[in-house]
């Protein structure tokens, strides 16, 4: 065991020899940590690690050697798969640049750290305690939420694991958001008490999740009775005389002038050993204390240089946001050019140079101080400023020999305050390189009293290197819903269209040449509009006798699936239809809890594409204006089940990339004739008026559009607003003439939703499985060429080409407008004896066989 760290002497001996303090257990403990005292409540004394680059100089070979080997050992651990899922999370302020290491040692591990630094536009993705810190709170913010929110193992990274409260609490609050079934935890020393043992086994246990444990080195430390008042009481002796902390730079040297840990070596790292120091030519004064001008012939605002490194544009200062990779690729590649800016801006005979770091911004100092070791012909130490405040003692046995204090200086969220820098001061260093993020970069920083004067008494160069701070690109704001009558013609309290409005564009293509487009593979059918139907006065009156028939029918069916809404799903259910089908039927159950219940029900809605999914910024609007628990998925009808799949694809998708959760993406429907979801109204398949029309029964909206040069990342789909068209709308008919019936269907409700409340409904996809067999039957072999029910057989012979209808015999009068619309277009209607639907629409597999393909789109074959 070396214990050569200051001359030969332990540097916790000074601690250990007053307060009874001792270090039991792994023989190297003594190389990695030495021991100071502090102003603590809670705890007294402080274990230094000679290895983490905080407090005390060190090669910078060797800070990241540490980090990294732990790193290849939790790789080991896991597993190449397991760690190719992993996320590694480090503390702030301390462990900001060790998590990073550890991070570059599992390889495939994205990184984050917590911090105590808000950012504004940066929503908290979580947060914890450090309870025995004296600055507590940490944030969580990474650009991703996808980064908590995955299933693969967390990594969690400290300097020292003690009491085991920073872990636990931060597990605790995550596992509650982003529950997972591995955790592991890595530090530098493993100093749990045997009373702290098993709390790690216990918490695993009580959580459901696996915890392992990986250290570099294991002990604990024994205190003596009464340590933490004798502690207190000696910091607060020290600090009323001075003795050895001198005032708020540093001590007089008195004999040998703070010698430095010995480098240690790590499986293979090479390293520096020259790390002798020499007395400091600039003797140091007290921060306020008026000097004359001679007794600093090198004031700060003259000997500081300022270099510029290049640092990649758009690439992160650290983990504060996330750190992927891909940026470590990126960092990497830059290293060697802005460490050869370093250099030159160094003095050509300098032997000693030090790397200081700032606070959390560990990881890129670290590694430019590395790379600078390997360049130059000189000895490089690396550490950090800190904002924990310590006792300096001028003895070979005592860890922090002295103390820089400097003024905050980048606004902090707590306040003005000091900030300390360890074991600068009369180390003889040559150059002092101050390696800031430019946040800190401030008037505080280039004061009198402030760091940089701070350093240019205690070294004859200082260099400023300031790295951009790396904060995501905030999103605009998304705009509030579009309502009526600027956009549709329903009120605007009946519904809320999370949409963009495309009025002003041109979109509509004849339906034979789309048809053309999306069964080639040319275009996605959502990339374009058909040619808005104008339905015949034969047509029209079709229409009327089949609102006037089925009303009473519709309204039933209104209130028996709000019925079951407000009973299983929420009291206070957040209506969102998908457009445009689903929106008639919003408005309608909406009318119905407000006449039924009294309840005035938030409507909205969004658009959902098949193959490309739901609008995820209109899902966070609705996160970000609702609970997600609340939020009522409303459709017309269900046909094969498509979309029903559709929205489960899409939110599960939308949970992995927001880390939002809370969206059930089950379906309410009026119809639910292919059996494919539990909230219906009823399963028969009859018409439904409004499927008879377009936009001219859905508050003259058109389907929605999803473009790229249209739609943005950060916009909402599209939708066009036919103001031309309000001389044949029939949109608030159609709602008054089913709300006119609700009270005669009242009692009617009651009964069928007490009957579907205690039916067992579990969706039994019989439709997918009919489709399925007339697709083959019919020589057809693609499911998304058939469109089952009298909802979506109307679609096809309004909007596609279609090759033939099968209609049920004796369907009836639910059927004379689509044999008015066959007849009108020449498409053959077939009556077929057994059919689950009342009729089913097949869209003309003349282009190819592939049609609309499971993504919207074909191959051509």
């Amino acid at each position: 065991m070396n214990k050569a760290v200051n001359d030969g002497v332990w540097s916790g001996s000074w601690v250990a020899e007053r307060l009874g303090v001792e270090l039991l257990g792994d023989p190297e403990l003594t190389d990695l940590l030495g021991l100071a005292l502090r102003r603590n409540p809670k705890r007294a004394h402080l274990l230094v690690s000679n290895v983490l680059g905080k407090h005390v100089p060190q090669s910078p070979s060797v800070v990241y050697g540490y980090g990294f080997t732990l790193g290849r050992r939790v790789r080991e651990l896991l597993g190449t798969e397991e760690s190719r899922r992993a996320v590694v999370l480090g503390y702030a302020e301390t462990a900001t640049g060790l998590g990073h290491a550890v991070a570059d040692g599992i390889a495939v591990a994205p990184y984050l750290h917590s911090t105590r630094r808000p950012v504004p536009g940066v929503a908290t993705a979580g947060g914890f305690e450090e309870s025995h810190s004296h600055a507590t709170s940490h944030l969580l913010l990474p650009e991703n939420p996808e980064l908590l929110a995955g299933e693969g193992p967390l990594v969690l990274v400290d300097d020292e694991f003690s009491t085991g409260n920073t872990v636990l609490n931060t597990i605790r609050d995550l596992h509650e958001r982003y529950p997972r079934d591995r955790y592991v935890v890595v530090a530098l020393v493993d100093m749990r008490s045997a009373a702290d043992a098993g709390r790690l086994d216990e918490f695993a246990a009580e959580i459901g999740a696996r915890v392992d444990l990986v250290a570099a080195a294991s002990g604990t430390v024994g205190l003596p009775e009464g340590v933490l008042e004798k502690g207190q009481e000696l910091v607060a002796r020290y600090e009323a005389g001075g003795a050895g902390t001198g005032g708020s730079s540093s001590a007089a040297p008195s004999g040998p002038v703070a010698q430095f840990p010995a480098p240690l070596k790590d499986e293979g790292i090479a390293v520096d050993p020259s790390l002798e120091t020499a007395p400091n030519p600039h003797p140091p004064g007290a921060r306020g204390t008026a000097r004359p001008a001679t007794t600093d012939p090198h004031p700060s605002h003259n000997r500081t240089t300022r270099v510029d490194l290049r640092w990649p544009r758009n690439l992160p200062d650290g983990g504060r946001h996330g750190f992927t990779p891909a940026h470590r690729i990126r960092l990497e590649a830059a290293l060697p050019a802005m460490a050869a800016r370093l250099a030159d801006a160094l003095p050509q005979n300098a032997h000693r140079v030090h790397i200081l770091g700032f606070e959390e911004l560990m990881y890129a100092p670290l590694r430019l101080a590395r790379e600078l070791e390997q360049v130059i012909d000189a000895g490089v130490t690396y550490s950090t400023t800190t904002r924990s405040p310590v006792l300096a003692v001028d003895d070979p046995g005592y860890a922090i020999r002295t103390r820089l204090t400097f003024p905050a200086h980048d606004t902090p969220a707590d306040g003005p305050g000091d900030r300390y820098a360890y074991n600068i001061a009369g180390a003889g260093f040559d150059a002092v390189v101050a390696v800031i993020d430019d946040t800190a970069d401030t008037p505080e920083l280039h004061a009198p009293d402030g760091l940089l004067a701070r350093l240019a008494e205690n070294t004859p160069h200082v260099v400023l290197a300031v790295v951009p701070s790396y904060v995501p690109e905030r999103p605009p704001m998304l705009p509030d819903p579009l309502r009526g009558p600027a956009f549709s013609s329903y009120a605007p309290e009946e519904v809320g269209w999370l949409l963009q409005d495309l009025s002003d564009v041109t979109l509509e293509a004849p339906t034979e040449e789309r048809e053309e487009a999306i069964q080639s593979g040319g275009a996605h059918y959502a990339e374009s509009l058909p040619v808005e139907y104008q339905p015949s006065e034969q047509y029209q009156q079709l229409f009327h006798t089949a609102l006037d028939e089925a009303a009473g029918r519709l309204a039933l069916a209104v209130g028996a699936v709000t019925e079951l809404v407000l009973a299983e799903r929420s009291p206070h259910p957040v209506l969102v239809s998908l457009a445009r089908a689903g929106t008639p039927v919003g408005v309608l159950m909406r009318r119905w809890a407000q006449y039924r219940h009294g309840l005035d029900l938030p409507h909205y809605a969004v658009s959902i594409v098949r193959g490309r999914g739901i609008d995820a910024n209109a899902l966070r609007w609705l996160a970000a204006h609702h609970d997600p628990a609340d939020v009522v998925f409303v459709d017309g009808w269900t046909g094969k089940g498509a979309i029903t799949r559709e929205l489960t694809d899409a939110i599960r998708e939308f949970e992995e990339s927001d880390g939002i959760t809370g969206f059930d993406p089950e379906i309410a429907v009026l119809a639910d004739p292919g059996s494919c979801v539990k909230t219906y109204g009823t399963r028969e398949d009859f018409l439904i008026p409004s499927a008879c029309l377009n936009s001219t029964v859905s508050g003259l909206i058109s389907r929605t559009v999803l473009r790229s040069d249209l739609v943005g990342p950060h916009d909402f789909h599209g939708a066009k607003f036919y103001r031309e068209l309000a001389g044949a709308d029939v949109s608030v008919d159609f709602l008054d003439a089913v709300a006119a019936r609700f009270p005669e269907v009242t009692d009617a409700v009651t009964v069928l939703a007490k009957e579907l409340l205690a039916a067992d409904r579990t969706p039994t996809w019989e439709g997918w499985a009919a489709v399925e067999r007339i697709s083959e039957e019919y020589g057809i072999h693609d499911v998304n060429l058939v469109k089952p029910g009298v909802g979506e057989t109307t679609r096809v012979l309004l909007r596609r080409v279609p090759w033939k209808i099968l209609a049920r015999a004796g369907a009836g009068a639910d059927l004379d407008h689509v044999r008015l619309l066959a007849e009108q277009r020449g498409v053959p209607v077939e009556e077929v004896a057994e059919l689950p639907y009342t009729c089913v629409g097949l869209i003309h597999p003349k282009y190819t066989r592939g049609a609309t393909g499971a993504d919207g789109k074909a191959v051509a074959v």
